[in-house]
This record gives C-alpha cells, structure tokens and sequence, in this order.
C-alpha cells in the first residue's frame, strides 16, 4: 500500500487494511527514528548524573542476556533442560520525564541485546495489548516465550483488564527465561492511579512490580516545560495545495478521520499509514470525547515513529484536548500527543515553503 502520486492525494479515511498477525510480530522492532541510537549516542547531562549511572546499568544488563550468543559456546556436553524461574527482578523499569531520553536507551538495549532481532521485541505498551487481541493470550505467550528481550515502550494501565491481562502475560513470559525492559513515568508500584480504583487492583499491580527494578532517570520534566507551543495552522487552501502536490502525501478532513478511527482496531493504524508521506488534514478541531482522544493519542505515536509530517488547518494541536482530559486519568498520554502532533507540525513547514 503507497501514498498516491503528485495530484492525487490518499484519503486515511479510505484505507482498513488487513494486518497478518505474524506482520504484527515482525514489527516489534524499535521506529525508524530510533534505528541508530546507540549507547554511545546518548548524550547524559552532565548535571544529571543518574543519566550516566542508566547507561552504565543498561549496558550492563544487555550484556548478562548474551548467554551462549555472547561466548559462541556450544553446550556439546549438556543436557537441555527447561531455565529455572529467575531469582529477584528479571527486568529494568526506565522512570523519569519526557525528554530525558528514555526511550533512545530503550532502542539502545534492544540493539545491544546480543540476540538475532527476531528473538527481541518492542513496542509500545499499546502495541503489546494489540498483538494479545490479534494472536491470543496464549499464542502471544507461545510466541514471546522463546524470546530474550521484551522491550515495552511507554509501559501505562489504563484499566483492570489490561492490569490482570499484562500482570499474567508478563509472569508468563518471566518463568519462560524472558527479560524484560520498560519505559513511563509512572513508578511501578504507582501504575493505574487516576485511572481506575488502583487499590482494588493492588495484588496485580505489586506482581508486576515485582518484576522490574526500578531505574530512575532524572532531567528536565515536561511539567516543568508546560505544554509545547503549537504552529499557527495554516488555511483549507493551503492544505489542500500541499496535499494535491506532495507525492505520497494524503488529504482528510479531521472529523471524518476521527470517526474512520472508531472504525479500524488500533493495532492497524500503523498500516494505514503505509506509503504516506505527508498527512494533510483539514478542519482540526477539539476532540469530543475520551475514546475518540485515546485513538488520536495511538494514531500521533504512529505517525511520530514513522516521521510524517503533519500539516493542518484549524484549530491549533495545543487545543485538541480539553482542560478536563489534560487534568485527568490520562494526562500523560495526552501530553505526548500534543508533543509529537507539534513537532511533525513543524516539520510539515518546509512543504509549505518549497511552494512558495
């Protein structure tokens, strides 16, 4: 599936593709942005000494999961028998704010990880839930079972059923010999306040703790930052003329996409995208509701992985949500998607530009 050529642009709302599952599987691999961090990329803040100490641990940890891939070691002499269930936390939990690169050190465990890629996933938190929904609990535990690294990106609870569905799901995977690796800003003994009676949950939410060692990463918080100033939105007729001479590029008007979205399973949303090289939307205006956000908040992150940039006319992307759902439950996710719908805004400048 491509993007159409100059003069043609796609409509987003068109598209419902169908995603194989073992597609899905493949796919677990760290975003195009993300293909060549390393750790010798990652840049500590000298005044954030927590951020070198995380390196050091990390590289640390990649180099315990070598096993026989780290020594070239046969085991001509012993006899294969089932790993035993791993003493202690047999994972890291990346904690800390926006910006402070946690998940370059994330992409940069999985690319350390000594491991052919199809015995290390990640992705998102989202994601995760998305491959149990199109293979199944226990095919998805069959199919990480044989995997060294796991590698869960912006790691969130949104309600008791992920909570029970993860916190099995992951002590699953755990007795199997997986390692596991995350990134949020929430501690995980604190994961699904404000979202749901946490405290009801409290068994599932300790087991899950229980399998990470927490990793603080200290720096600059976006709370300290406030929201992102979004770029002025640019007028219908402009839109449209990017959209009609960008190659690849695609044009919908925003309230139709938000209804196309209730209507695709989120785990396709990244395939929807496919070929497109610019997304041209007219009419952007505040979401209405809860459920339309969240899928707007998994559409952003797709986008944001695959860098397309996004141009638009309407109201500004620092007021798509309201007051209520910034002060609310899911206030962080909200906070990214204003963050990445920004900076793909600004990157949708230069199309502009180049027809002027």
């Amino acid at each position: 599936m491509t993007g159409g050529p100059a003069g043609t642009p796609v409509a987003l709302t068109s598209r419902a593709p169908h995603v194989p599952a073992d597609r899905l599987v493949a796919e677990m691999v760290p975003p195009p942005r993300f293909d060549s961090v390393r750790f010798d990329t990652y840049i500590p803040d000298p005044n954030q000494p927590s951020q070198t100490e995380a390196v050091k641990i990390l590289g640390g940890f990649a180099g315990g999961l070598g096993g026989e891939a780290a020594t070239g070691r046969k085991r001509w002499f012993r006899r294969e028998t089932k790993p035993a269930a791993p003493a202690g936390p047999r994972g890291v939990y990346l904690d800390g704010g926006y910006g402070v690169g946690k998940t370059h050190l994330l992409a940069s465990l999985w690319h350390a990880t000594p491991a052919a890629p199809e015995r290390k996933a990640f992705g998102t938190f989202v994601e995760l839930t998305n491959l149990v929904g199109a293979l199944g609990f226990q095919q998805t535990v069959q199919t990480l079972s044989g995997h060294k690294l796991l590698c869960i990106d912006e790691f969130e609870l949104d309600d008791p059923g992920d909570t029970v569905l993860v916190s099995t799901l992951l002590g699953k995977l755990v007795d199997a010999g997986v390692a596991l690796a995350a990134t949020s800003n929430t501690l995980p003994g604190r994961l699904g306040e404000g979202r749901f009676a946490a405290a009801d949950f409290l068994r599932e939410i300790q087991g899950l703790s229980a399998h990470f060692r927490p990793l603080r990463i200290d720096g600059e918080d976006y709370r300290h930052r406030g929201l992102p100033q979004a770029p002025a939105p640019y007028d219908d007729e402009t839109v449209e003329r990017v959209a009609h001479r960008v190659e690849g590029a695609s044009l919908d008007a925003f309230p139709d996409l938000l209804d196309h979205l209730s209507k695709v399973h989120p785990s396709r949303y990244g395939a929807m995208c496919d070929g497109v090289r610019a997304v041209c939307l007219t009419g952007v205006r505040a979401v209405p509701d809860q459920s339309t956000a969240l899928r707007l908040v998994v559409l952003a992150d797709r986008l944001y992985d695959r860098e397309v940039p996004v141009l638009a006319s309407g109201r500004p992307f620092d007021e798509l949500f309201s007051e209520e759902m910034l002060n609310g439950g899911y206030r962080k996710k909200y906070f990214r998607a204003i963050s990445r719908l920004t900076a793909l805004a600004r990157d949708a400048k230069p199309l502009v530009d180049a027809g002027e």
